[in-house]
């Protein structure tokens, strides 16, 4: 679609929500009269700014329902995200929540290839959490047929994928790189025993030198997926050509702004995504503030495909550690590690503080070939590594190096961060 009958679109939709919230919902009412904005101040689409921001403590506050904008009798399912503090994230679907997620996911998984002659393997955990159903259904809709495995059991996973002819799987990066190890164990080459071709991986952050990995270990072509429990699960992915995550223009608007002033920022500047959900009933979102750091790009896709393009999710906000004053992401701490050859696929990162001062550790699990019973040669690696963190952390980092296969695997999201300083 040209971008502006885009826009008049998104500006459709927008007014009619806002009206439409303004009117029936008491927590957006409150929330516009704060901000001393009506639905008649939305004049075209870039008057979304001046709408107030909604946050994830709100979702918390009004639990479980409060936020809901439908009766009772029109949710037919909950999901409920897996929240570290305060009360979790209850998300309830209509009818039509379910049927544009799952148009979402099928318009993805087309745009990366996947269809009526594929077979996939959802990996991702049913149940609350919304990555398994959502890609479930996703699936089906584009006729592929689907192997619902969930998470755990993985060696029977395996042998599935073997015997069923599996051609797709879904599921976290940390689990896939699992699922390669257990294999090598149990003397399976994905490459020559099995017809995996793609892997639709997310839920976690991971980097483009994992994806290297991955795609070099075990000759899949992964592709990265991105959604929240909050605007309904995971929905928008990279196309084929794999330069950037296509958000569906009809289902979200996009803002990105400076996560210090709110300050919407321009196509190509990096800060915080803010969403307004277009077609969500029970659970409307209008510029809910995600969290997630990322950019809108500003060149066209190679596809074809005109809808906006976010870059890889950076990190997150709140996730971001602060270390005596400087800004760490986890995933540049991974990206460092998997340009070390002799460093295995596993990390963890420990914070402490001591006194006044912080304290960050990584414990870096080691290839079998890498590991060394001889002090020195250990030694030599260890400050190889801390000063490799030195050059691209801009801070000095404590290095602990550990044996293969001693390090937590985890099958559902990546626990990488222990922080004590907020324990």
């Amino acid at each position: 679609m040209p971008k502006k009958e885009m826009e008049k679109m998104q500006y459709e939709s927008v007014k009619k929500l806002v009206s439409h919230l303004y009117e029936f919902n008491q927590f957006y009412h409150n929330r516009m009269k704060e901000a001393n904005v009506r639905p008649e101040d939305i004049q075209c689409l870039s008057d979304v700014s001046k709408l107030p921001f909604m946050y994830k403590q709100d979702l918390r506050d009004n639990y479980p329902t409060g936020l809901f904008t439908v009766p009772q009798k029109d949710v037919i399912r909950y999901h409920v995200s897996s929240g570290t503090t305060g009360k979790p994230t209850l998300v309830g679907y209509t009818n039509g929540d379910l049927d544009y997620w799952s148009e979402a996911l099928a318009r993805s998984l087309t745009s990366v290839g996947i269809g009526k002659d594929d077979t996939m393997q959802v990996s991702y955990g049913y149940g609350l959490f919304t990555g398994g159903l959502g890609l479930h259904y996703g699936a089906e809709r584009v006729g592929a047929t689907v192997l619902p495995s969930g998470t755990g059991s993985t060696e029977r996973q395996i042998e599935l994928m073997v015997d069923l002819g599996v051609t797709v799987i879904a599921c976290t990066p940390s689990y896939l790189i699992h699922i390669g190890e257990v294999a090598e164990k149990m003397g399976i080459d994905i490459r020559r025993d099995t017809k995996l071709r793609k892997a639709v991986v997310g839920a976690e952050p991971w980097t483009e030198s994992m994806r290297a990995h991955i795609e070099s270990s075990m000759g899949v072509k992964a592709y990265d997926i991105y959604g929240t429990s909050e605007m309904a699960g995971p929905m928008f992915t990279e196309c084929e050509e794999r330069k950037g995550i296509h958000m569906q223009s009809d289902m979200v608007y996009v803002e990105i702004i400076d996560p210090e002033t709110g300050e919407v920022l321009e196509p190509g500047q990096k800060g915080e995504m803010v969403v307004t959900m277009l077609k969500k009933e029970a659970f409307p979102l209008i510029r809910y503030r995600i969290k997630d750091l990322t950019c809108l790009l500003n060149d066209e896709c190679p596809c074809g495909r005109t809808s906006p393009r976010i870059e890889r999710i950076k990190g997150r906000s709140d996730d971001m550690l602060i270390i005596r004053g400087i800004n760490v992401f986890p995933s540049q701490v991974e990206h460092t590690l998997m340009q070390i050859p002799e460093v295995g696929n596993q990390y963890m990162i420990i914070v402490n503080r001591k006194g006044s001062l912080d304290e960050m550790i990584v414990q870096v699990e080691l290839k079998n070939e890498a590991f060394s019973d001889k002090m020195t040669d250990m030694m030599m690696l260890k400050s190889k590594i801390e000063a490799e963190m030195k050059k691209y952390l801009n801070i000095a980092v404590k290095v602990d190096l550990k044996e293969p296969e001693t390090l937590p695997r985890f099958e559902g999201k990546a626990k990488r961060v222990i922080d004590n300083r907020v324990l």
